[in-house]
């Protein structure tokens, strides 16, 4: 029996008070084997991200079937507030988690994160004046890597593609390239050429490389209006290339920051992740929002988009054309589509 009615009935919701939503899916089963450090490494993550963010930000963790010991840690951090949302779950698949962390909200920006980064000072900030200054933006990623304008931006290369604007860069951060495969196990034989220039547009106030990576970037949450309820992999197969496409529907851009704001630290815990500070965090305090939002554009448009992009990038002979039209110095043009030496 139910007598009365519920007096929260017909209220609209209060504002939301966030700008920023991060959220990370946590898969640590045991603390054995691949995932020894891995509970360490989590611990740093999100001492990082604390220490990284401002006052406006929303940190959301979802338990993707943890040991017991990652439960109770993360409860905790719940309890202090370090943690503003938990979802327990059982091992769901990692997609699967992330959706769970990213619906329920309306707040503008929503960083998707492993739980295996260590953010550095300055990336949000960095990465809100990316999408300030460049509209059309809708994806920013943190960790420069190699030819990541080969991978979904077709729509972006295609939109300037006689602009002055996109060039071969000077490669900024070396060391954070460096550092990026060296955490993901790669030997030392790749292409050295790439640590020398990579492809990004320069505009007036902003620099950003063409192209992100998807184990930590930030979206317009507008992508995520409409999602899928489901994905069957766990990890891997289709579900990746998911949030990697969801840009398009807006006719977006994927870039990445010119320099690097986050290191990889895969699932060895090694000293000098301890030693990385904060102290330099001069814009942690900066709030920026008020993003543009694009309207859904026509799928055929971006169809043709990127299919004649495609044909100019991943053909040999037209591909080198596009490099030297794109200002590659020239002693670089046959050896750039190369990762192997």
């Amino acid at each position: 029996m139910r007598i009365g009615s519920n007096p929260h009935k017909d209220k609209l919701q209060e504002s939301n008070p966030y700008l920023h939503q991060v959220v990370i899916p946590v898969y640590i089963p045991n603390q054995e084997g691949y995932f020894k450090d891995s509970f360490a490494i989590l611990k740093l993550c999100l001492a990082s991200l604390i220490a990284t963010t401002h006052s406006k930000t929303f940190i959301s963790i979802v338990n993707n079937g943890s040991c017991i010991e990652v439960k109770e840690y993360l409860d905790n951090e719940h309890s202090k507030k370090n943690i503003h949302e938990i979802i327990h779950t059982h091992n769901i698949g990692k997609l699967n988690a992330i959706i769970k962390g990213v619906t329920g909200n309306d707040i503008e920006l929503v960083t998707i994160t492993d739980a295996d980064v260590l953010f550095l000072p300055n990336w949000q900030y960095e990465t809100a004046m990316v999408f300030k200054k460049m509209p059309k933006v809708g994806v920013v990623g943190i960790v420069p890597q190699f030819n990541m304008f080969k991978a979904n931006c077709e729509n972006m290369i295609f939109d300037k593609f006689f602009s002055d604007e996109v060039k071969f860069l000077p490669v900024k951060s070396k060391e954070g390239l460096i550092n990026f495969y060296k955490s993901i196990g790669w030997n030392d034989d790749y292409n050295k050429d790439f640590l020398k220039f990579s492809l990004g547009l320069e505009q007036k106030e902003t620099t950003v490389y063409i192209g992100s990576g998807h184990f930590v970037a930030t979206y317009k949450k507008q992508l995520f209006d409409e999602v899928h309820s489901y994905f069957n992999f766990k990890l891997g197969g289709d579900s990746e290339g998911y949030l990697d496409s969801l840009h398009f529907k807006y006719d977006y851009w994927r870039v990445t920051t010119y320099d690097n704001f986050a290191f990889h630290m895969g699932n060895v815990l090694e000293n000098w992740m301890q030693e990385v500070t904060y102290k330099n965090a001069q814009y942690q305090n900066e709030i920026v929002s008020g993003f543009v939002k694009n309207k859904p554009c026509n799928q055929a448009i971006v169809f043709i988009k990127r299919k004649i992009i495609a044909t100019i990038i991943f053909n040999s002979s037209m591909s080198k054309w596009f490099y030297s039209f794109k200002k590659l110095p020239k002693n670089l043009l046959k050896t750039y589509n190369f990762i192997t030496t």
